[in-house]
């Protein structure tokens, strides 16, 4: 059963800073594509970031861009999301996923949801003014 699990979110004052982490277990994985979503408050769930399997392509939503990176590490099921210059418009429960390739590897259905096939239960950040 494949588990993707979240942690790093928490309370931080605009400005700051937050880094988090992704760890997937419960299969072996191979060209999948990353990425990190989040939902605020009476919002739809919208694309944050993606990464595909050798990290060397990613690609951020225009809000996030110049501010956070996305990093992964295969050899150890685990992805990060580094947050920077945090906004109170970042607050949301972030979420990230695994992209198996159904629909492709192209931007548009890295930044799709509904292309996204493991989720992860979510981590809470709020960003305070």
């Amino acid at each position: 059963q494949v588990q993707l699990v979240e942690s790093g979110g928490g309370l931080v004052q605009a400005g700051g800073s937050l880094r988090l982490s992704c760890a997937a277990s419960g299969r072996t994985f191979n060209n999948v594509a990353m990425g990190w979503f989040r939902q605020a408050p009476g919002k739809e769930r919208e694309f944050v970031a993606a990464i595909n399997w050798s990290a060397e392509w990613t690609h951020y939503a225009d809000s996030v861009k110049g501010r956070f990176i996305f990093l992964r590490d295969n050899a150890k099921n685990t992805e990060w999301l580094q947050m920077n210059s945090l906004k109170p418009e970042d607050t949301a429960v972030y979420y990230c996923a695994i992209n198996e390739g159904r629909a492709g590897f192209s931007v548009a259905a890295l930044t799709s949801a509904t292309s996204y096939d493991y989720w992860g239960q979510g981590t809470q950040v709020t960003v305070s003014s």
